[in-house]
């Protein structure tokens, strides 16, 4: 009995933590167990060249538009919570949202020497708050991922 509500506790306590809205590094990432591969192959591509594989295939320019959005508002997120670049930024984000539009998991890399760890440690504190509160404008009747190169500014 006692095993089998470990066995519920440790599940329960599994499912929440891989269920909570994550932002961080690629390797942050990989060292909490988190899996780009496994990821891919849970969450499709929102955009793709082959149409079945694209979630919104059909509404490229939709979708391109909402997308480049997303990363406005952090953008604004940011600067309102007096967050300040200091100089253009080079990063590559993936970004991986449930079928209802929310973020589960952003993972993003910044180029070498592009960013202070003081600054990283910022930005990281503040994505997790932006992401908890974001949600995509378009929904799906799966989890679906975009991945791009990004030039911060202020």
């Amino acid at each position: 009995m006692k095993a089998t509500l470990l066995i519920l506790f440790f599940s329960l306590f599994v499912f929440t933590c891989i269920s909570q809205n994550n932002a961080m590094t690629f390797k942050q990432a990989e060292k909490n167990g988190i899996r780009i591969s496994k990821l891919d192959s849970i969450y499709q591509s929102g955009l793709h060249s082959d149409s079945t594989k694209a979630v919104f295939w059909g509404k490229q320019d939709e979708f391109i538009n909402a997308y480049q959005k997303t990363l406005q508002e952090l953008g604004k997120y940011l600067k309102t919570n007096k967050f300040s670049w200091d100089k253009q930024t080079k990063c590559f984000n993936r970004i991986y949202f449930n079928k209802s539009g929310q973020i589960d998991y952003f993972l993003y890399n910044f180029g070498e020497n592009d960013i202070t760890l003081e600054k990283e440690k910022q930005f990281d504190a503040l994505l997790n708050q932006f992401i908890k509160k974001y949600k995509f404008p378009m929904t799906a009747e799966t989890g679906f991922a975009q991945c791009s190169p990004v030039k911060y500014n202020d």
